[in-house]
């Protein structure tokens, strides 16, 4: 079983905007893949059983801040019994150009506090992430955490958007095909 969390914040007001990329990622493997969603107070968020191929999953979106990710990644690997190496997390990245997608196992947060968040939590880095490319602010514009909380620029939003499929594509390739095959197929696009 694995364990697949897109990252994001609560509420509407965040809803489509650069830092919910992960949960718009969820969403879309949800659609694909017939996973209904459902609250769990416990958990801090929403999850949904489903089958990816031959797979049993559980699709995650913790409720908890972007920040505070962990608590809520930590609960569902304890209740499900599922080891982080079993762990796919998909966020945002602003190292990368809008809509390039990447995918790591292991290593640093690189800054990103959601990450952060989920390694203190659950004690290793050793899970794998799936990074979604923002790209970062036109220089002396806005902040980066202004940046984030926004919406896709209209020159990238076609970006983003086929990123989002991508991404999910991804997923189901690490599923069936393994990560390193997903990570030769995915990390070498232009």
């Amino acid at each position: 079983m694995k364990l697949i969390v897109g990252l994001g914040n609560p509420g509407k007001k965040y809803e489509n905007t650069l830092h919910n990329i992960g949960f718009m990622v969820a969403d879309r493997l949800a659609s694909e893949y017939s996973v209904t969603f459902s609250e769990s107070k416990k958990a801090r968020g929403f999850a949904g059983k489903g089958k990816i191929g031959e797979e049993d999953v559980i699709l995650a979106k913790p409720s908890a801040f972007m920040n505070n990710s962990g608590g809520p990644v930590a609960y569902l690997l304890g209740y499900y019994r599922i080891p982080a190496s079993d762990l796919i997390v998909i966020h945002d990245d602003m190292d990368l150009e809008p809509g390039r997608i990447r995918i790591s196992q292991g290593g640093s947060s690189a800054g990103h506090k959601g990450i952060e968040s989920i390694i203190a939590c659950v004690g290793t880095p050793d899970f794998v992430r799936v990074r979604v490319g923002i790209g970062k602010p036109p220089p002396g514009r806005e902040t980066a955490v202004g940046y984030v909380l926004g919406s896709a620029r209209a020159d990238d939003s076609e970006k983003i958007s086929k990123a989002v499929s991508t991404a999910s594509g991804s997923v189901a390739s690490m599923i069936s095909d393994g990560v390193e095959k997903a990570m030769n197929k995915y990390n070498r696009r232009e």
